[in-house]
């Protein structure tokens, strides 16, 4: 008896004949090979244990995606897809995924998501201005409670809204979401793990911005006090948050103002004075070698006046 798979009605109750998960996998790795061969950089997820994410970035990745009610029945299968290894490779990239999911065959799945609007970009850079303390701390979530609201916030922070994403999947299923996208997605929170500025790529934004709108708001607080835009030696040890030494700042490596008998004068002279030594020595041999010279002639010409003198009787 033929069968048809699920979504092409008919067949066997509709269902494909089961597939064991070591039988897919094995058909999955297969085809991973032949494209590893055909130069193509395949990046599978591996879920180690039970738990998806870890980490605060993938930790709030899933929780984002388990608050839409829209998800909420096809995520639980993505999430043992994605467990059992069956995401064979997922590549991310600004504004979307792609990746090879293996079920009863091995499918294409893309995830399109639209990058972070510009104005929604700037109320997040602004509400987080002036409290982040470095780009590490950022990427490990470890900042203030309030940055971490403002940037996992659910519709005004950089996760994006079911209405910003659009899925695909090679599989006959015909829902909007998969069992095969929903692994996609979990899989993303597993990336976001170890590399969360993913999250920042995929979202169209660079998160050392998010830096650099704290500095400049540091340096503009500093060159506020006076009227003078100069910074102190004060001022820039805040900006940057570290120790400098006013009193050494002129004997730092690289002044050669500074380092003894190296000005540009004593440079200078030292030059011409090793010029001038050298002209000496030059003309000093070369006298030396036109002298010798005329005496040889000398001791030549004496030479032939006595051998033209007449002997004596």
């Amino acid at each position: 008896m033929g069968w048809h798979g699920y979504g092409y009605g008919g067949g066997f109750g509709g269902w494909a004949p089961y597939v064991s998960v070591a039988e897919r996998r094995r058909k999955a790795a297969k085809k991973m090979d032949a494209l590893r061969k055909k130069g193509v950089d395949v990046q599978p997820v591996a879920i180690e244990g039970r738990k998806i994410a870890s980490s605060f970035w993938g930790e709030a990745w899933c929780e984002h995606l388990e608050s839409f009610s829209d998800f909420e029945n096809r995520l639980p299968r993505g999430r043992t897809y994605v467990r059992n290894g069956s995401v064979c490779h997922m590549a991310v990239a600004k504004g979307g995924i792609e990746a090879k999911v293996s079920g009863s065959e091995l499918y294409d799945v893309k995830v399109s998501i639209k990058t972070l609007p510009g104005k929604k970009w700037t109320a997040i850079k602004e509400r987080c201005s002036g409290q982040i303390g470095s780009l590490l701390e950022l990427l490990q979530g470890k900042l203030s409670d309030h940055v971490m609201e403002v940037v996992t916030d659910r519709k005004e922070g950089l996760f994006p809204l079911p209405g910003e994403m659009s899925f695909h999947c090679s599989c006959p299923d015909s829902a909007r979401m998969c069992k095969h996208v929903a692994a996609v997605l979990y899989g993303i929170g597993a990336r976001l793990d170890a590399r969360p500025e993913l999250l920042f790529t995929l979202r169209g934004v660079d998160h050392e911005e998010l830096i650099a709108a704290d500095a400049e708001k540091a340096v503009a607080a500093a060159t506020s006090r006076g009227k003078s835009k100069r910074l102190t030696t004060d001022d820039l040890g805040a900006v940057f948050g570290i120790e400098i030494d006013a009193g050494n700042t002129d004997a730092s490596p690289g002044n050669t103002d500074a380092s003894p008998g190296n000005t540009p004068s004593d440079d200078g002279q030292g030059k011409a004075a090793a010029k001038k030594g050298r002209v000496k020595k030059t003309n000093s041999k070369t006298k030396g070698k036109k002298v010798a010279k005329a005496s040889g002639k000398g001791r030549k010409a004496a030479a032939g006046k006595t051998a033209r003198r007449p002997a004596a009787a």
